[in-house]
């Protein structure tokens, strides 16, 4: 009993785990008031004992001292927030060694410590302010500083010493911040994006500001010109009695050159100009010749016509628009003036072109001929690079071979070129059409866009030729157009993203900048719903833009319709073609009150061809097929687009019918013959680079097409729509088109009744053999079509049910 007892006093004395955590706190917060008193006594240096506290610390942090005690409280009082706050103690701990390092090089900067040893001069420096009782010196970073600087100091000096102590308080600081390496480096590329985008603005502004006062120099300059051509004339010398012109007065027009391109090739220099596309200098001394006979004339001639003895049987002298107040015959235009206040859009409406910087690309250009001359020579290969072209996307180095090197040697050695000039791919021309050299494309390292209104304002198209279409930039930097009258049809292939349909608005809005309403009419059909909507309500429609599939074959067969009539109308009237008729109608207007208006061009655009293939594979490759043939005469042409090159999309009759081509980027060498017959279109780099084919060339042009943004070609459709209001040709519409209308089903043509049935049996029972396969070779149709005409066969009781490979029975006889 006794023993339990004393057992239960035991326990009752024990303490509990609540009672000995605040017994700890209540130490704790003792040792802090104690720990607090020291240091703020030793601080404030209060007595001899506040000084001997305060420079017993000054031992190891010197004259950091306040710093070391403000810390250490902070950490006391605060070491939750080093807890919640990752890095925040390594990085004081970083930033106070780094201003240990700094107090202590600027002590042992000083003149008096000079060649003294670091520690010792540091301890008596520090033993003699101790042992006073007072404090005197600068005592930079006490022994703690001495042990950090002395190193440091032997190895870099004294600035080294400075240099590590910026670094370290650096590092503390990135640590302290919520900042990783990833954020420091974004905020970096950020902020020189921000700067790049602010430069190029105020580039842009110079650029613009440097074109105004150039124009106002041109504008002072053609003045002063005028104002000398003038004095001249005064002062040249004329013989009023016989015309002679004594003294010929010459001016000759100013032309600057622009500045040569130099690539350094093997020690030679050659200079790349531009000064093959400069006009030749034109003199004055015709149009100042001219002039003084035309002045000899009004002095030596007298007026023998009296206007008042003038018969107007016809008309009015002051009344007839013929005549004009000053009585001067003005010419009558006979030609339907139905669209006579249609204004044209000017190059005004399309946003101003970005300078272009391509001097990166000249310093590549001569380190890569280097690389290229000496990878052929590892291969055993002597070639020379003649000359490099520096073009919007690529630059054309062109290497001559020495004499006994294959051309295909230098064919094969693509893939190894790219490797060595580190390229995305690398595109050989072997060789050059009309040169005895080879012909080698390297990507550029940055692609220079070329801009519509760059492209419009250097092509220079002639304004009487309406479908004549600025394309694109060439290697040597010169713009290339091409004709579409001419082409006469064009087909454009290409895989997404490459460039197809921005090339398509581009030349739609390169007819739409020269040719008013009248003059140029377009059909466009765009299953895609997206690519050419944004045209719809223009004039120049004949309908509004196609989008249905099934509607788009009776849409072409409308056309072959209007071909053929355009025919009839040419064999009646006696000519050959669109020019000749017009000719005549122009010539018939001048003679006869009775107006004829004259035929406009048509051009039919289809955005997407594989659609309407996959629909109607027949009927649309048969109208594809008679417009190719003979559509050009009558004023018709066409614009296939496809970004599915294959064979089934892009038939043999279609590509004998279409023989100028366009291939953008495509995935397989196999789709790049489809479309041009050749390889090549593979190693196209995108964004608008382009094989160019057109008829009669031997061999493809490489061209960096234009960029047309959507918000030009929304201006100038807007701008077009303000000139004139939409009349679409009610002869054109393909109507409604229902599913069950035959010829236009999902499955490629077939329906029940379908119009080939009869087609189908007869051949059946005349070969007296039924399958899909010869259906579809003896009809041209689609597998699923020929097997819904088996079908349709079976059913109708001309053919037996399918016994599975053995080929079915035929039941009739013819």
């Amino acid at each position: 009993m006794a023993k339990q007892s004393q057992q239960r006093k035991g326990r009752q004395s024990r303490p509990t785990k609540a009672t000995l955590d605040k017994q700890n706190q209540m130490k704790r917060a003792l040792m802090l008031v104690a720990i607090s008193l020291v240091l703020f006594l030793g601080l404030i240096r209060l007595g001899i004992f506040g000084t001997t506290v305060y420079n017993v610390l000054r031992l190891g942090f010197g004259s950091l001292t306040y710093v070391a005690s403000f810390g250490f409280l902070f950490y006391l009082f605060g070491y939750k927030l080093y807890q919640k706050y990752e890095g925040l103690l390594s990085g004081l701990i970083i930033v106070f060694l780094g201003l240990l390092l700094a107090w202590h090089a600027y002590l042992f900067g000083q003149s008096s410590f000079a060649g003294k040893d670091v520690f010792s001069a540091t301890w008596a420096l520090l033993w003699s302010d101790l042992t006073g009782f007072k404090v005197l010196h600068f005592a930079g970073g006490g022994m703690l500083g001495a042990l950090l600087y002395k190193p440091i100091a032997f190895l870099l000096t004294n600035i080294g010493a400075y240099l590590i102590s910026t670094l370290l308080i650096l590092l503390g600081v990135f640590l302290i911040t919520p900042w990783d390496v990833y954020d420091i480096a974004d905020f970096v590329k950020t902020s020189w994006a921000k700067w790049h985008a602010g430069h190029q603005v105020r580039k842009e502004k110079r650029f613009v500001k440097k074109e105004e006062r150039r124009l106002q120099l041109e504008e002072e300059a053609r003045l002063r010109a005028e104002e000398e051509e003038a004095a001249r004339l005064t002062q040249a010398s004329v013989d009023y009695e016989t015309g002679e012109i004594l003294d010929d007065v010459e001016i000759i027009a100013e032309q600057t050159s622009p500045s040569p391109v130099e690539i350094v090739a093997g020690g030679e220099t050659e200079i790349f100009s531009a000064a093959d596309q400069i006009q030749p200098i034109s003199t004055y001394s015709d149009e100042i010749e001219f002039d003084l006979d035309t002045v000899e004339d009004e002095w030596t001639q007298q007026p023998q016509t009296d206007y008042d003895e003038l018969e107007t049987d016809s008309f009015d002298i002051e009344q007839e628009d013929g005549f004009n107040q000053d009585n001067e015959v003005v010419e009558v235009d006979f030609k339907p003036q139905r669209f006579q206040h249609y204004r044209l859009p000017s190059i005004d409406l399309f946003a101003l072109d970005k300078p272009k910087n391509q001097s990166k690309e000249k310093l590549i250009v001569r380190d890569n001929i280097r690389v290229l001359e000496d990878t052929f020579k590892s291969f055993g290969i002597d070639v020379k690079v003649e000359r490099a072209e520096i073009g919007p996307s690529v630059t054309k180095y062109e290497v001559k071979p020495a004499v006994g090197v294959r051309v295909n040697r230098i064919s094969n050695l693509a893939d190894d070129l790219a490797l060595a000039l580190a390229a995305k791919d690398v595109r050989i021309e072997a060789p050059i059409p009309g040169k005895s050299l080879v012909g080698i494309e390297v990507p550029n390292s940055e692609i220079a866009t070329v801009s519509f209104r760059e492209l419009w304002e250097q092509s220079k198209t002639s304004p009487d030729k309406l479908l004549e279409i600025p394309l694109g930039k060439a290697v040597n930097g010169q713009s290339r157009s091409f004709d579409l009258t001419r082409m006469p049809h064009l087909l454009v292939a290409g895989s997404t993203g490459s460039g197809k349909s921005v090339a398509v608005n581009g030349i739609i809005s390169s007819i739409l900048m020269k040719a008013k309403p009248d003059q140029v009419k377009f059909m466009m059909i765009d299953p895609k719903m997206v690519e050419l909507s944004v045209y719809n309500d223009i004039p120049h429609l004949l309908i509004p833009v196609v989008t249905n599939p099934r509607k788009a074959s009776k849409a072409l067969q409308k056309v072959v319709d209007e071909m053929e009539n355009r025919y009839e109308l040419f064999s009646k009237v006696g000519v050959r073609n669109i020019e000749g008729y017009n000719a005549k109608v122009e010539d018939y207007n001048s003679k006869s009150d009775q107006k004829q208006i004259p035929l406009p061009l048509i051009v039919v655009i289809v955005d997407e061809l594989a659609d309407l293939m996959m629909v109607a594979s027949k009927e649309v490759e048969d109208a594809i097929i008679r417009l190719g043939q003979k559509a050009r005469a009558a004023g018709i042409h066409m614009i296939l687009a496809t970004q599915r090159p294959s064979v089934d999309v892009i038939s043999g009759l279609i590509k004998a019918n279409v023989p100028s081509r366009i291939a953008f980027a495509v995935a397989s060498g196999t789709d790049s013959r489809t479309i041009l017959g050749e390889n090549g279109a593979e190693k196209l780099l995108g964004r608008g680079d382009m094989l160019f084919h057109p008829i009669g060339e031997s061999a493809p042009v490489r061209l960096q097409g234009s960029f047309i943004s959507d918000d030009d070609v929304e201006r100038i459709v807007n701008f077009i729509k303000t000139q004139a209001e939409a009349e679409y040709d009610n002869s054109f519409d393909p109507g409604e088109v229902s599913e069950a209308d035959s010829g236009f089903s999902g499955n490629g043509g077939a329906d029940e009744g379908d119009p080939l049935f009869l087609e189908a049996k007869a051949l059946v029972l005349e070969t007296q053999k039924a399958s899909a396969s010869m259906l579809q070779r003896r009809l041209s149709v689609g597998f699923n079509r020929a097997t819904r005409l088996m079908e349709e066969l079976e059913e109708a009781g001309v053919i037996g049910p399918a016994e599975g490979t053995k080929p079915r029975k035929v039941l009739e006889t013819p």
